[in-house]
């Protein structure tokens, strides 16, 4: 009698270092909700951006049923992954079950994540502050990766989320660590993209540094650049990024 064919693998560094990377390096996302009133599952889509810790944040408008579905039920899913050539089934992806908390524009964390979402989506300024919008973390449960044909992983919270005593400190000197990289290390970002995303464009710019890593700007296109290990202390931050540039010169 033939043993069941295993669907699931074991979750290794590699799996979960992909599902990062796609909820990360994401703009946008398919959300999918319980729809008020029919009970019916809804799906729309979604800007996406990433608070300091990793967790999705989106702005959504009051007037769209799934915020309506997100107040009346915080359960929702996350899809995230864009199919290239060929077999869309080919290409990775990940689904992620998250529970929605609305952020009110008095908690202190508004401020933050309305700037890193806005550096991820510069157009989204013309409305973040409109009366009928709001943010909402996405804050992990689980997620079901699909790394391709045969690839398939359960990944938990702790497998997505950030986990660093140096988060809070990091977010503070966000703001002048990105001005600092584009104004007096114009070019670098270049680099990392040619390097690391393998990009051909020039013009990228440093949108967002956390810590796990950079997020990389040009037009509509996003690049997320990963640190090898997340940073264990704020002053740790000069030094990975000049190992870095070092690196990206070597390669």
């Amino acid at each position: 009698m033939k043993e069941p064919v295993k669907t699931i693998r074991d979750t290794d560094e590699g799996a979960r270092r992909l599902g990062r990377r796609l909820i990360r390096g994401a703009r946008f996302g398919a959300i999918g909700v319980i729809e008020p009133g029919t009970g019916f599952p809804f799906a729309s889509r979604v800007l996406t951006g990433t608070d300091v810790d990793g967790a999705p944040l989106i702005l959504v408008s009051g007037l769209s049923v799934h915020t309506d579905a997100l107040i009346a039920d915080q359960r929702a899913s996350l899809l995230f992954g864009e199919p290239g050539k060929g077999d869309p089934l080919a290409h990775p992806r990940i689904t992620v079950r998250t529970r929605a908390e609305r952020i009110p524009r008095s908690d202190p964390a508004h401020d933050r994540m309305r700037a890193r979402f806005i550096a991820r989506h510069p157009k989204a300024a013309l409305y973040a502050d409109f009366p009928d919008f709001a943010f909402f973390r996405m804050a992990p449960q689980s997620a079901s990766l699909n790394g391709g044909f045969g690839k398939a992983f359960v990944l938990e919270a702790a497998d997505l989320l950030i986990a660093s005593p140096a988060i809070a400190d990091v977010a503070e000197l966000e703001p002048g660590a990105i001005a600092h990289m584009n104004s007096d290390h114009a070019g670098t970002a270049d680099l990392y993209a040619r390097v690391f995303g393998k990009s051909r464009k020039a013009g990228w710019k440093v949108c967002g540094v956390d810590c796990a890593g950079l997020d990389l700007a040009n037009g509509d296109e996003l690049l997320r650049i990963e640190f090898d290990a997340p940073l264990s202390q704020a002053t740790e931050l000069r030094t990975k990024l000049a190992d870095l540039s070092r690196l990206a010169r070597e390669k």
